[in-house]
């Protein structure tokens, strides 16, 4: 009879928040009719799939509330709606909303996932650090060409057999990053480096999975609990370990006091930086900070770029005629000097990327937090509903590199996106793959420079088939928190030298060997 009552009263208590966080706050965009206790997490099966929020907009508009358990999100989908948040009123959301796992497991801390004062000072830095280190100048361009050789050198001696490129490419990315933040590459086989390689992996994959959905709905309870949610825990740990060795090493060189000038990486600026501000209250330039920025930066610049390039290259199996015609056309050597046109360059925006198989296909933005009331943040929401302080707004990027008014087939592959009557490339409007506004990709400028230099090396050098015998290439994808290609075998064969001796520029079938 207790336990009757009991389970009432507990009932009653969980329809009544529902409906008070329902009807009793702010007026959201109607949306699907949602749960006690789940909201919508059961009609979107636990997971947040671009897809799925393109076919809701169909039934209920460009804006919409789906509702994550108790938390309230206006999804927004379309180009014009897009536009409006992340780009006409950046400055109203600027906020970065932080589930309880993460907040659990990382914190506000580094760039990713702090807002307001936090964000912008670590934003700031890191924009400022990434300038002084040769961003988008000729001294980052040759380093990446250095290990874009590395890499060619090792698919060369592969002799065309099959293989999963996944390890080779994460490993010659991640030592640009490397470069970046730790001031040093590491050697193929180094087992610390892989380790943080699996680490970051497990990391990132963690906020797409079931686990983290009912972390998020009861997080006292899984606290207390076994299970996967844990092995993130113990991965983090692990992140944040090698890069606080990697600290304690540059301490060590410097002498515990960084010489200004004379800093070659992004922790000797950090360490530069806190002994300037030091006694500064406000400051933000924590030991704490410093060993998450770094994190998001080498978690970020690892990951986006890797699942990227190994899509890009999936898809030029797929499709050998545009793999011919990207692999054709004449690169000069250095990017600064490249108008970054013609069929190599279309064919990389058109490629597979982190979020989604495509950097114009299936990518979901980051949520963003209102930071203000005002019109601005209500006009975003249109006439029927507000989105004040607080509120938690997510663009659907994917929709927007969907979107039909903007693309001719939005659907397929096809480079002719990005190319005029001539055949040179043109930049196009709704080309929105990493995000924009205030809260837009640190990285951007570094990962297209890049996916440029490493996909037109790999496609100058080598033609990629399927091992013989097979016909069948799987496109779709591993779904978790990143759109992961299934693991396959490919092989990279050697393209016969051919040299255009009048032009005196490399042409396709060319082996370089000042990449």
């Amino acid at each position: 009879m207790i336990s009757g009552l009991l389970a009432i009263v507990i009932l009653s208590l969980l329809v009544w928040n529902y409906l008070r966080n329902r009807w009793g706050g702010p007026q959201y965009p109607p949306g699907p009719p949602a749960l006690p206790i789940l909201g919508n997490l059961w009609t979107l099966k636990f997971q947040l799939h671009h897809d799925t929020l393109i076919q809701l907009a169909q039934v209920y508009g460009d804006v919409y509330t789906v509702w994550l358990g108790h938390t309230p999100v206006i999804v927004l989908n379309g180009y014009r709606a897009v536009r409006e948040v992340l780009i006409s009123h950046s400055e109203d959301f600027t906020g970065r909303p932080v589930l309880p796992l993460f907040m659990d497991l990382i914190g506000e801390k580094g760039v990713i996932l702090t807002s307001g004062y936090t964000w912008k000072q670590q934003r700031r830095f890191a924009l400022t650090t990434l300038r002084s280190l040769g961003l988008g100048k000729r001294r980052l361009e040759a380093l990446i060409q250095e290990e874009a050789q590395s890499l060619l050198e090792q698919f060369a001696a592969r002799g065309g057999t099959p293989m999963d490129l996944a390890a080779s490419v994460t490993h010659s990315v991640s030592n640009i990053i490397s470069l970046v933040v730790f001031g040093k590459r590491f050697l193929p086989g180094d087992r610390a480096f892989q380790e943080l390689h699996t680490a970051a992996e497990l990391v990132v994959a963690a906020s797409g999975t079931l686990w983290a959905r009912i972390y998020d709905l009861a997080p006292g309870l899984m606290r207390l609990l076994p299970g996967p949610h844990k092995k993130a825990f113990r991965y983090f740990h692990i992140l944040c370990a090698f890069i606080q060795r990697e600290i304690e090493q540059h301490r060590e060189t410097l002498r515990g006091q960084p010489a200004a000038g004379q800093e070659m990486d992004v922790i000797d600026f950090y360490l530069t930086q806190i002994c300037k501000t030091r006694g500064d209250l406000s400051s933000t330039y924590t030991e704490d900070n410093m060993v998450q920025l770094v994190a998001d930066l080498f978690m970020a610049g690892t990951e986006t770029v890797t699942t990227t390039l190994r899509w890009a290259l999936l898809y030029m199996v797929a499709f050998p005629d545009i793999q011919g015609a990207a692999g054709a056309g004449r690169v000069t050597r250095s990017l600064t000097r490249d108008p970054l046109r013609g069929p190599g360059q279309a064919a990389v925006h058109e490629r597979r990327d982190p979020r989604d198989p495509t950097l114009r296909k299936r990518r979901l933005g980051r949520d963003r937090e209102a930071v203000r009331e005002g019109d601005g943040a209500a006009r975003v929401c249109g006439a029927t509903g507000e989105a004040d302080a607080g509120a938690i707004v997510l663009p659907n990027l994917s929709s927007v590199l969907y979107d039909p008014e903007y693309w001719e087939t939005p659907r397929e592959f096809n480079p002719k996106h990005f190319l005029d009557t001539e055949g040179n490339f043109v930049a196009k409007e709704a080309f929105l793959p990493f995000s924009a506004g205030h809260r837009g990709c640190l990285g951007e400028q570094l990962a297209r420079t890049e996916l440029f230099l490493f996909f037109s090396s790999l496609l100058r050098r080598f033609s990629f088939r399927l091992p013989e015998g097979e016909t069948q290439l799987r496109l779709d994808c591993v779904l978790a928190a990143t759109l992961q290609p299934y693991p396959h075998q490919i092989r990279a064969v050697l393209r016969s030298p051919r040299r255009h001796v009048n032009s005196g520029e490399v042409g396709a079938g060319e082996p370089r060997t000042d990449l």
